[in-house]
């Protein structure tokens, strides 16, 4: 039987500066995620989720503890080559859509080349299916995007895009980092039914990063509470809403209800 998980982690640190300078922005943590689950990690600013999301894409060093995809060591990856194989299989989302694009390519360049990470050689023909299915999933019209560069869409219109790009190889992990702070409301409701869309029609494993708890709870099987760079509550939505025990996730919960009034 296949294993259910997908990416561990074991002792995660990840530290910056040195001496009295220290920060241990991911201090010392451990999880693991299934396969097809969603998971949201949630935090304040500088609770250390974003920098969490780097060490599992592998664009920062781990200082110590490691992350394992597939029953691979990421923090033992050498060159190109380990890297683009990896990055096949594991994509992200950020969440500024227009820092993510050259402001000078268009729609069609940017996602033509993120096709480079395919395994196989692409005719151009499959090529053109592969951005005009990707682009269709996320509820583009590619004859109205296709030619335009990033001043001409809206934040919503960017982030979809950007959504395209990560999913057109069909990665099993997909980690969106804030996918939704900069973007108004209606498109924030679009990216995330997007998300769900492409969860139920291909089931990929998803992290999902933000501060707003209320935005995880609604996407999540699971929730992972950082503060500090320490996870300090996980488990399901439900049990995180009803029985939590962390001082800090209560205020999570509090801050975002008091909002809502």
């Amino acid at each position: 039987m296949e294993d259910s998980t997908i990416l561990s982690a074991q002792n995660l640190s990840r530290v910056f500066g040195s001496g009295a300078l220290q920060v241990r922005a991911v201090d010392d943590i451990s999880f693991s995620l299934r396969r097809g689950e969603i998971v949201s990690i949630v935090g304040e600013s500088g609770s250390g989720k974003s920098t969490l999301a780097r060490l599992m894409l592998g664009l920062l060093p781990i200082s110590s503890g490691s992350v394992t995809f597939e029953g691979k060591d990421v923090g033992h990856m050498h060159g190109l080559h380990a890297h683009r194989a990896y990055w096949r299989k594991v994509q992200a989302i950020f969440q500024d859509p227009f820092a993510s694009f050259n402001q000078f390519f268009s729609v069609q360049r940017v996602l033509h080349s993120a096709l480079r990470l395919s395994e196989k050689p692409l005719t151009k023909e499959e090529r053109s299916d592969m951005i005009r299915t990707a682009l269709e999933s996320v509820k583009l019209s590619p004859d109205d995007v296709l030619s335009k560069i990033p001043h001409e869409l809206s934040g919503g219109q960017r982030q979809r895009v950007m959504i395209a790009r990560a999913i057109m190889l069909k990665p099993h992990l997909l980690i969106a980092d804030e996918p939704t702070t900069m973007i108004d409301a209606s498109s924030r409701a679009t990216v995330l039914n997007v998300l769900l869309d492409l969860h139920e029609s291909y089931n990929p494993t998803i992290v999902f990063i933000t501060h707003d708890i209320s935005l995880a709870a609604y996407v999540s099987d699971r929730l992972f509470i950082m503060h500090n760079g320490k996870i300090v509550e996980r488990g399901s939505v439900e049990h995180v809403m009803s029985s939590s025990s962390d001082e800090y996730t209560r205020q999570l919960f509090s801050d975002t209800f008091s909002m809502v009034r």
